[in-house]
């Protein structure tokens, strides 16, 4: 294991910007991991870990202790009889090549996430969803470092606290646990309807009526591809804002005079907007900032990409402008959804 000095962050973002880490290592193993934290800790160190940096936007005073890039590897299936099969990974997997290995299994479960850029480890942090899946729906436990009592530990779901793009891991016990693995319960079957509606949708217009976990990652990579950038040719994090939550009296104002306004229900009775028809209608559709560097996409309002921006100073000008815009027309107040660190 390599201790690196003085790194820039930037590399270690999709967003490419960020200032510097004091110190840098990759960590392959959870030996690594338990050794990466001796040594912070006996330098009197802040130490933090991170995947592939999808869904991170560093400041600009970047970061004065121990950065850990998770490379740790492992795909292993159980299969406990004919239909139900566990699936242990590694936190350090790209996350797309796990679907796409389930997928081949004949799989379903995880499908619907086809070509979400991370690591694996990722996935439970914020609760990783698109079209009608989330990770809470089949991950079974968590292993991780627990930094209170410097040991591993297994977590199971019904502890992780999950919630809409949420969990433990991102709110109350932010930074206490360094994720290693993941265990899956997925299911050798066939997805069945009824889908999302923009997953139906294209399945409707290709005239798919025959549905296998290929099949819908096939459709739901066309609808990725379709409107959001490459983060490996292009610098951006996804989905800059998460979808607001409303409960069903603002809605009928919003209604009122926007009736148009894009919004889904939940289960709850509540319904969750799209942040990205806010975004657009509040005038920032394919728009481009001379003065801080940033834009959005043009075939989907919500991603923010750096075309020349120089610091996450710029970044976060933009970001409040936008916040501001939507607040001021809509009096919805968008939460950003890539972490920004430290």
């Amino acid at each position: 294991m390599n201790i690196n000095k003085n790194v820039s962050l930037a590399i270690h973002s999709t967003m490419r910007l960020g200032g510097t880490a004091t110190f840098l290592c990759e960590v392959t193993s959870r030996q690594d991991v338990a050794e990466a934290v001796a040594w912070a800790e006996a330098r009197h160190l802040p130490i933090i870990m991170i995947g592939d940096g999808s869904n991170i936007v560093w400041r600009d005073e970047g970061f004065p202790g121990l950065v850990m890039v998770n490379k740790i590897l492992h795909y292993e299936e159980f299969a406990e009889d004919e239909l139900n099969v566990y699936v242990t990974i590694g936190a350090g997997e790209n996350w797309d090549s796990v679907v796409e290995r389930t997928v081949k299994s004949g799989l379903t479960g995880v499908e619907c996430l086809s070509l979400v850029p991370g690591t694996a480890g990722a996935t439970p942090v914020q609760n990783v969803g698109a079209y009608g899946q989330e990770i809470k729906q089949t991950l079974v436990s968590v292993e991780a470092y627990d930094m209170s009592i410097k040991q591993f530990v297994n977590i199971p779901n019904e502890q992780c606290n999950f919630g809409y793009r949420i969990s433990r891991f991102k709110v109350i016990d932010h930074g206490k646990f360094f994720i290693t693995g993941l265990t899956l319960h997925l299911t050798k079957a066939n997805p069945t309807p009824p889908f999302y509606s923009t997953l139906q949708k294209y399945l409707d217009e290709h005239g798919i009526q025959t549905f296998t976990p290929a099949i819908i990652r096939e459709a739901v990579i066309a609808i990725r591809q379709a409107k959001l950038p490459d983060p490996a040719k292009v610098a951006n994090n996804g989905s800059f804002f998460a979808n607001p939550i409303v409960d069903h009296g603002t809605l009928t104002q919003l209604l009122a005079s926007y009736p148009s306004i894009t919004q889904w229900p939940m289960e709850n009775g509540d319904f969750k907007l799209s942040a990205a028809w806010l975004v657009e209608n509040a005038g920032f559709k394919d728009f481009h900032d001379g003065e801080t560097g940033m834009a959005t996409w043009p075939a989907q309002s919500l991603v923010f990409i750096n075309e020349h921006a120089k610091n996450t100073a710029d970044l976060l000008k933009f970001k409040q402008k936008v916040i501001d815009a939507v607040k001021a027309k809509f009096d919805i107040t968008l939460v950003q959804e890539p972490e920004l660190l430290p």
